[in-house]
């Protein structure tokens, strides 16, 4: 009598032993993001350690993390140089610095917060922008792997999905986060405000395309309102322009300037109502 499920066996095991990845690379990410915001940011500690010795070790555990996710990578991908954690490390500080300034940028932005602390601690804004700067800095020295799992982690608790390939500026914001995707090679500027709901993605989705620029460039200054959604690599929002909600664009957008929406209320039928019309430069 032939075994139960005798062909989904032997199925799953000839996938098992074609998979490369170990079975606790996935869980290497919420690990990582942990430590490093910990050591960062007190807000994220579960103590408090302000000695010396305390943050030395830390620091430690850091690099420790990325040095055994990369050394149980190196099967599947190789690298050219074995230093990546250590020039992690070296980078911090100006990661660090950034972050503060995405912080500030977040509560001068908007009147609901109360500090710049209660920004670190609860936005999800300000959590999905440090997990993408980190994942960033990884994707630039040619981590493998890890930092799509940290932007993807940053994903299922915020909503907010950047690719860690994106260029981005100083003193970013974005508001509220749900829903918020940017794509591999979007350039943002310095001193972009974005809500709920942007979408900066590309126009056609092909493989052929993947060594092209697809996405967005947004430049300094810009404002980008919930759910507007603006495509193509040839794209340029100029610096200090302001896009409404619920904006589509597929062409570039002269600095300073504004992409409204206009409402029109008139009677149909009997009956009143708004009815949208398009948008204008």
């Amino acid at each position: 009598m032939a075994e139960p499920n005798a062909r989904l066996i032997q199925t799953l095991i000839e996938a098992r032993q074609r998979h490369c990845f170990p079975p606790d690379v996935r869980a290497s990410a919420p690990e990582f993001i942990e430590k490093v915001l910990a050591l960062l940011f007190p807000h994220f500690a579960q103590r408090l350690d302000c000695s010396t010795v305390g943050v030395r070790s830390e620091v430690a555990g850091v690099e420790a993390v990325l040095t055994r996710v990369l050394d149980t990578l190196a099967p599947r991908y190789p690298v050219s140089t074995h230093d990546i954690p250590q020039r992690f490390m070296d980078a911090l500080p100006e990661i660090y610095e950034w972050l503060r300034q995405d912080a500030d940028a977040i509560f001068e932005a908007d009147p609901a917060a109360r500090s710049v602390d209660e920004v670190i601690l609860t936005y999800p804004g300000f959590y999905a922008i440090a997990i993408y700067r980190l994942a960033n800095a990884l994707h630039g020295l040619g981590f493998p792997l890890l930092p799509r799992l940290l932007t993807e982690l940053a994903h299922q608790r915020t909503g907010v999905d950047i690719h860690p390939g994106a260029t981005i500026g100083r003193r970013f914001v974005i508001d509220h986060g749900t829903g918020v995707v940017i794509g591999e090679t979007t350039i943002i500027g310095d001193r972009v405000n974005i809500y709920q709901g942007v979408t900066l993605g590309a126009l056609q989705v092909q493989k052929s395309l993947a060594d092209k620029k697809r996405h967005p460039t947004i430049e300094d200054d810009v404002v980008i309102y919930a759910n507007a959604t603006i495509l193509g690599g040839d794209t340029v929002v100029g610096r200090g322009s302001v896009i409404a909600g619920n904006a589509f664009i597929t062409q570039s957008i002269p600095p300073e300037s504004m992409v409204t929406r206009r409402s029109e209320v008139r009677a149909r039928q009997g009956k009143t109502e708004f009815d949208e019309l398009e948008y204008h430069i």
